[in-house]
């Protein structure tokens, strides 16, 4: 980008005076922008052409010429970057924006939040960490997962405000009655985002794909074989019944990409980039659903913002600002809510712990002053005894059974367990108990060589869109289960999982659920520990926010008003 350079030289010239005029020779020039006095002599003439700067040189070699600048390099580079982004040239922007973290925020700060660019309504949301690679199956981040649901879609999907999988690439379903054939009707008019129509052999050979996957294939353990019954209609025969089977084919992890090229899918966005530095969606065309209102939607991701404290968006995860911190006055918080996900703490039975120690345990977090005494700000995190509404942990009699002389814990993230990990470790200590904590750096339990030798584990557990099938969904396939019970426990629990998940009537298969959760808790094998207080702020004029379950919104729904003329 030879404009970029051009600039990063004017940079080099304003800095030796900070602006001020100058009296100075060719040479000198030359070598603070490490070139010849032929070339300086050719930047001169094309920086004061543009309008930087006047140069008035003298004659003769080694004389002083008189420099006076005319723009400061902030208000330039910040021009670049605003002709840049009208003209949809990303790249391009994101090499002006390559600077220190004060002026990159200053740099930014006009161009973040809901804009019209180029007659394009667009979104840009400033986000504190590089997101990873969107592959298929199950993700550990939240805005990956709500990405996936945005780019690519499944036979049936969750719509806002409802629990109840509704039809996506099929418009409708039935299941037989002993609950053994499922046929899903595809939509004879979709598209890839590429244009291509799409095949119901592509859809078919994606499914087999996610299949071969080891946790969705505990997922869908049930089906025995997937069938083409018709050109526009993919038939599952299951070997037992399960009637969560819409459901799981509505999460994120089921999402269908092509088959050929996994980062063209059918939903609502199209992903144009994905890097480091930026990701941006553009609207479907083609999308078989309602289109969205919005023409682009982008990650402006930095780092360096996160560091320094700066922007909602950057302190936690849970809350997303659309917008800068200097401008936060004038941000609104357009929706906020009390996560149904939880950390939770999890004991293992029968090995250094009792029944009673059990209990004990739980009563320590529970009774003691750790969960209300975390130091975290802005109300972020809120104590619970219920892992959803209505699903109590038990209330048993004061424990009093003596600790084991020593415990192991292992905990991931996110950042709050931390701190909680460090002061159950020192209650521990004043018990007679000495607590080894141990941090797996990690989202979930993937690649974690100490959890089948811990006594205590702590983690975070994400809801999606309906959270008892979630919560099931966590039993099946979740590498914490097989490690913290015995295996006649394991073998006992997905043999439950499978009695749950042949009830037809929704309410009582909630209810069977809910009651082997009970049951953990009851044992003190599970135990919650807090919910995250979700929140999205935004700049007036950015309309269509609603939270969903994981903390983001629909970009298909948010709009921007026209500008004024």
């Amino acid at each position: 980008m030879r404009q970029l350079n051009r600039l990063n030289q004017y940079q080099r010239l304003w800095q030796a005076s900070a602006g001020e005029a100058q009296s100075v020779s060719i040479g000198e020039l030359a070598t603070r922008c490490f070139c010849s006095e032929r070339h300086m002599r050719t930047l001169l003439r094309q920086m004061q052409e543009a309008g930087w700067l006047n140069w008035q040189s003298q004659s003769g070699r080694g004389k002083r010429g008189e420099l006076h600048f005319l723009a400061t390099p902030e208000s330039l580079r910040s021009g670049m970057l605003e002709f840049a982004l009208n003209a949809g040239q990303q790249q391009n922007a994101l090499a002006l924006a390559q600077l220190d973290p004060a002026d990159l925020r200053a740099l930014l700060n006009p161009f973040l939040g809901g804009l019209w660019q180029n007659e394009t309504p667009t979104l840009r949301i400033p986000y504190y960490r590089p997101l990873d690679p969107l592959v298929p199956g199950f993700l550990p981040g939240r805005a990956e997962q709500h990405l996936v649901g945005q780019i690519f879609s499944g036979l049936t999907r969750f719509v806002t405000r409802s629990f109840q999988p509704q039809g996506d690439l099929a418009h409708h379903w039935d299941v037989s009655p002993d609950g053994l054939c499922w046929r899903f009707y595809l939509h004879a008019t979709l598209h890839w985002h590429n244009g291509d129509a799409v095949t119901a052999e592509q859809l078919l050979a994606q499914l087999h794909m996610l299949l071969t996957l080891p946790a969705l294939q505990k997922l869908f353990a049930s089906v025995e074989r997937i069938e083409i019954t018709h050109p526009w209609c993919l038939t599952f025969k299951l070997h037992k019944p399960d009637y969560w089977l819409a459901h799981r084919l509505a999460s994120y992890g089921s999402r269908l990409a092509h088959p050929q090229h996994p980062m063209l899918g059918t939903g609502p966005f199209r992903l144009v980039s994905f890097s480091r530095e930026l990701v941006r969606l553009e609207s479907h065309d083609y999308y078989h659903q309602g289109h969205p209102l919005l023409k682009a939607v982008e990650f402006w991701i930095t780092p360096q913002l996160f560091e320094q404290g700066l922007g909602t968006s950057c302190r936690h995860p849970v809350q997303i600002a659309i917008g800068e911190a200097d401008e936060l006055q004038h941000l609104q918080p357009v929706s906020n809510s009390i996560s149904l996900g939880f950390c939770y703490l999890t004991l293992r039975p029968g090995a250094r712990l009792n029944d009673a120690q059990l209990r004990r345990l739980v009563q320590i977090i529970h009774h003691s002053s750790l969960l209300q005494t975390l130091p975290l700000d802005e109300n972020l995190i809120t104590p619970s005894r219920e892992l959803l509404p209505g699903w109590q942990m038990p209330d048993w009699p004061t424990e009093l059974a003596p600790l084991p002389d020593k415990l192991t814990l292992v905990y991931h993230l996110p950042v709050e367990l931390h701190t909680m990990a460090e002061q159950l470790k020192q209650h521990l200590q004043t018990l007679g108990c000495e607590l080894t904590v141990i941090f797996h750096d990690g989202k979930n339990w993937e690649g974690c060589t100490q959890l089948a030798s811990a006594d205590l584990m702590m983690g975070d557990r994400l809801i999606g869109e309906t959270p008892e099938c979630t919560l099931e969904q966590w039993l099946r396939c979740d590498p914490l289960w097989p490690n913290l019970l015995s295996a006649q426990q394991f073998s006992h629990l997905q043999a439950t999982l499978d009695a749950v998940q042949h009830q037809p009537d929704e309410q009582q298969r909630n209810r069977a659920l809910q009651d082997v959760f009970y049951q953990l808790m009851d044992k003190a094998i599970l135990t919650p520990l807090f919910n995250y207080q979700y929140r999205i702020s935004a700049p007036p004029g950015v309309e269509g926010i609603h939270l969903n379950t994981r903390g983001w919104f629909d970009f298909a729904e948010a709009w921007l008003p026209a500008p004024s003329l």
